[in-house]
């Protein structure tokens, strides 16, 4: 009984503390979550599921993907996706006021984030 419990508690330990991987081995996880479409935001979210903290490396995922020219602003890309999605449903359903209002609300809020970061 006591060798079962032993067992147990080994593979609990070896859950808990994965394997430590390289700066290297980080920055290409993180490029290769990037291809996939991810902003830095969830690349990070993934990066915590495989039990890899982005805290215990030296440089930032964002600052990863601005060297390698693949950074996209998270908060312009979510309200992009946020306006297609509106301006899709609004074509289909031209009778939905609060659609209309909701697509101009958005517009103006992407308008001012581009402003903000000074992006074309």
């Amino acid at each position: 009984m006591a060798k079962k419990e032993e067992i147990k508690e080994e593979e609990k330990s070896e859950e808990k503390a994965p394997k430590k991987i390289t700066q290297a081995e980080f920055e290409k996880e993180v490029l290769k979550l990037a291809d996939e479409g991810l902003t830095s935001e969830k690349i990070g979210e993934a990066l915590r599921q495989k039990k890899i903290h982005p805290k215990e490396y030296n440089k930032k995922i964002s600052k990863i993907l601005k060297e390698k020219e693949k950074y996209v602003n998270p908060d312009l890309k979510n309200i992009g996706e946020k306006l297609e999605k509106i301006k899709e449903h609004y074509e289909k359903n031209k009778q939905d006021k609060r659609a209309m209002r909701e697509k101009d609300r958005i517009f103006a809020k992407l308008r001012v984030l581009k402003s903000y970061h000074k992006v074309a």
